[in-house]
């Protein structure tokens, strides 16, 4: 990222605001970089691929009333609350191949690291304080425009996390399986010098926009309706957030390396009828496009494969691989 860079805030605690309000940005906001600092009250936000009800206690989210909502990148379900800071960059694509996660995150690393922590970057997606888990983050691509975006968890209710996620058991095959509650920590707990959420969201703002001019961003009246607009449309609404279930012929769920995947299939006459992956992968865009192009083929590996090379599955299916894939679809 360059230099310059325009900050902006939600001035909001709605979730499905906030999330709109990213995306309003990222496909609008051509030009420039861009910081957002924002937080939501009681949510939990589920990846683009996920099923909701695989991934929350619907009880107990129910119970205390805390929202759940679909973000538009990959990645695994996290807790929100007035405890967690989220970030998000937006910025222009460079090169495909040299985007990384640790471009990105290195300057909240180095934040963290100028508290005394020991903080660093860890596995497919994480940050990493002694061990455990501080944060999440998970990327987007729109046309030559990237959104990274994660949580910081400071001062996060570990109970309600523990309490409102439903770990896949896929994750934690093995001897050094931890719950869910075992594997996060919140930052403060690790200060020497202990700071409320508002100093250290000040704090981070700072730090980030240190090597350069940092501005101020406003948004005219029109631009914040657009988002209301988007809102309404679509981060509310059940249809986005909890998708529709059909009854599919083959269903199989895999852990790879790069994470967990879901194929669910319908096939017709040894067609496919239609396609659906799931999971918590590192998707940068929506599967859509890769779903359609499978529906009417074969229900054989090598018709998939084939259909499968036209496209760039990096950008679809994060680390995981064409076999991995296939071995999926096929229940291999």
């Amino acid at each position: 990222m360059k230099n310059n860079m325009i900050y902006l805030e939600t001035h909001s605690l709605d979730p499905y605001y906030n999330l709109a309000f990213e995306e309003y940005i990222l496909k609008h906001k051509m030009e420039g970089d861009y910081l957002l600092l924002w937080q939501n009250e009681n949510t939990v936000v589920i990846g683009q691929n996920q099923i909701a009800e695989a991934e929350v206690d619907l009880h107990f989210i129910q119970e205390y009333d805390i929202k759940i909502v679909r973000r538009t990148t990959g990645g695994g379900a996290v807790y929100h609350d007035k405890g967690n800071l989220n970030y998000s960059f937006i910025t222009d694509v460079k090169e495909m191949e040299e985007l990384t996660m640790d471009q990105f995150a290195r300057p909240v690393v180095e934040a963290l690291c100028g508290l005394g922590l020991d903080a660093a970057v860890s596995g497919r997606n994480d940050i990493l304080i002694n061990g455990s888990k501080v944060s999440g983050t998970a990327q987007r691509i729109y046309k030559n425009r990237i959104l990274f975006h994660g949580t910081l968890l400071f001062d996060v209710n570990e109970e309600m996390v523990a309490g409102a996620l439903r770990a896949d058991p896929l994750k934690f095959q093995g001897r050094y399986a931890k719950s869910v509650r075992s594997r996060i920590a919140n930052i403060r707990g690790f200060l020497d010098e202990d700071m409320g959420i508002e100093q250290f969201w000040n704090y981070l703002k700072d730090q980030i926009g240190k090597n350069g001019v940092m501005e101020k961003g406003v948004l005219t009246p029109g631009e914040q309706e657009a988002i209301f607009t988007l809102r309404n449309g679509k981060y509310v609404t059940k249809e986005w957030n909890f998708r529709h279930m059909q009854q599919f012929d083959f269903s199989n769920k895999k852990k790879w390396h790069g994470g967990i995947l879901e194929a669910r299939v319908a096939v017709e006459k040894e067609k496919i009828k239609q396609v659906v992956f799931y999971g918590d992968f590192l998707s940068k865009t929506s599967l859509d496009e890769t779903e359609r192009a499978l529906v009417g083929r074969n229900y054989v590996p090598l018709d998939v494969r084939n259909i499968l090379n036209r496209y760039d599955l990096e950008k679809f299916f994060g680390t995981i691989t064409m076999q991995e894939v296939l071995d999926t679809i096929f229940m291999v």
